[in-house]
């Protein structure tokens, strides 16, 4: 009988999720689980005949990564129907659509990605009368409609992003030939970046995208381990779809992990909830929020047993969720019964950190949401809408820490797409893309605090700390491998480590080529 490892990974820099500071050792790999993790050699009892060793020297070893905030359906909108990347002009956007309208169904939609120009509503309807169009422009965030698209799909060029265009996508996720291959490569694309698990936003129903998801379970072809919620956009929020997603996919591999929802938005476009005014303004928030109806369906859910993810930016909008998850089941310290969490906690207040902590609720955080900005647009926006005094507490992940919130990390992905190493630029660098000094650097993380909400928090996030988040004996074996000492690598140049290398139930879906 063998009673080695099948694989043991040799590294100067292990980082386990247990101490803060990696070490000199190994992790030792059989079937699908982690045989051993220990500092220094390897004991002669774990290598056997059959056993592959690889001295990754340097490079640092992670648990796999968690990302619990992604949307797959949004992310799939830039490689659907037509490619329109490469078209100079209108006509040779007419002669492509044409010919595509000629290979599909009639009252089939016309759909097309990466268009770099804007075409007229009328100029649409002039062209095709049976078919709605919906061409989306480079970045996604805007698009060209024709009349029809506008009545069938109820969302217009100017509100065009995934919960306004919820209602093409049954046609987008019940494309079997279409989305299958799609997911089978963002899977691939995430195993890049050292993901392992993701928690997935889906709306309503997922458009029966679950059938998929179970195919490839069934196949053996899921590369990452899928958690999914169900978050309602077009339709009232389903709990029997609940119970049935509960009942059918709860296993280390699929699993439905409870409902998601909105509620304010950012305050750059004076959409976050705050709990005073806005600078110059008469207003706390830009927008109507229904709050009594977000109380009632989480409260319905707690009750059921499902844990809820209510997405809040301001400092209001963290206080009234809070004030929510005050009436759902506690226990006797007071915590949560169930892992209810907000996401995104852009600008909140430090008391109502410290109450997050008390309650047990998880943090989900944007540890790489500084990228897409820059130091003088953000600043100004700043101050003119709360202020500098204010402005103290944007992006406070510190106060979260010292709270004991647990804190895990989302992308809010296609608006950013996993990069381990640039997360640590910005969310323990406090910097901008373009460098400088760092902003509100009090409010940051240390690296191995970030690397914890990567990894364990993502973890204990999803339910599955008992299998995941750490390299320990008996844990499930999925490794993320940076292609440096992250640790020591000085913030100018951490941005340049890549990922090579990255296990899910110990095997290799991912490895760069050297």
């Amino acid at each position: 009988m063998n009673n080695g490892a099948d694989l043991i990974l040799v590294s100067d820099n292990i980082f386990s999720g247990l101490e803060n500071e990696p070490f000199f050792g190994y992790v030792a790999i059989k079937g699908d689980r982690i045989l051993k993790t220990g500092k220094g050699s390897i004991p002669a009892d774990l290598i056997s005949e059959q056993t592959k060793l690889i001295n990754l020297k340097e490079k640092t070893v992670f648990p796999g990564f968690i990302d619990v905030h992604c949307f797959f359906t949004g992310y799939v909108i830039r490689f659907l129907g037509v490619d329109m990347s490469e078209c100079a002009d209108v006509e040779q956007v007419h002669a492509i659509l044409e010919k595509h309208e000629k290979e599909i169904s009639q009252n089939c939609p016309i759909f097309a990605h990466g268009l770099k120009m804007d075409i007229k509503r009328i100029t649409l309807d002039d062209w095709f009368v049976d078919h709605a169009v919906v061409l989306f422009h480079e970045g996604l965030e805007t698009c060209s409609m024709n009349t029809k698209a506008v009545r069938d799909f109820d969302f217009t060029p100017e509100r065009c992003y995934p919960e306004a265009y919820v209602k093409i996508l049954p046609y987008v996720l019940g494309d079997k030939e279409f989305i299958r291959p799609e997911f089978i490569k963002y899977m691939k694309m995430m195993n890049s970046r050292g993901i392992t698990s993701i928690k997935e936003m889906g709306f309503d129903d997922y458009c029966g995208f679950t059938d998929t998801l179970s195919q490839l379970e069934k196949e053996d072809l899921l590369s990452l381990r899928v958690n999914f919620m169900s978050q309602p956009v077009a339709e009232n929020i389903n709990f029997e779809y609940g119970e049935k997603m509960r009942e059918t996919y709860n296993s280390d591999k699929l699993c439905f992990s409870g409902y998601n929802q909105m509620t304010d938005g950012s305050v750059s476009e004076y959409n976050a909830d705050l709990k005073k005014p806005y600078n110059g303004k008469e207003f706390c928030c830009n927008q109507d929020i229904d709050w009594n109806k977000l109380e009632n369906d989480t409260i319905e859910a707690d009750k059921r047993g499902f844990r809820f993810s209510l997405h809040a930016q301001g400092d209001g909008a963290i206080a009234k969720t809070l004030d929510i998850y005050e009436k759902c089941q506690r226990d006797e310290s007071g915590r949560m019964v169930n892992r209810h969490a907000i996401t995104d906690l852009e600008f909140s207040d430090l008391n109502d950190v410290e109450r997050m902590g008390k309650m047990g609720i998880i943090a989900e955080i944007y540890p790489q949401i500084q990228s897409i900005a820059n130091r003088n647009d953000k600043l100004a926006m700043i101050n003119e809408k709360i202020g500098e005094e204010r402005g103290r507490y944007y992006w406070n992940r510190r106060k979260m820490a010292d709270s004991d919130v647990v804190i895990s990390c989302g992308t809010d992905l296609p608006l950013l797409i996993d990069d381990i190493p640039q997360s640590v630029y910005h969310a323990v660098g406090a910097f901008f893309p373009e460098g400088g000094e760092p902003f509100n650097k009090q409010n940051t993380l240390t690296i191995s605090e970030l690397l914890k909400a990567w990894t364990y928090g993502g973890a204990y996030n999803l339910g599955k700390e008992k299998i995941l988040g750490t390299l320990e004996e008996g844990k499930k074996a999925d490794i993320a491998v940076i292609d440096g000492d992250i640790f020591n690598t000085p913030f100018e140049k951490i941005r340049d480590l890549k990922v090579c290398l990255t296990l899910c139930d110990g095997k290799i879906v991912y490895e760069r080529e050297e």
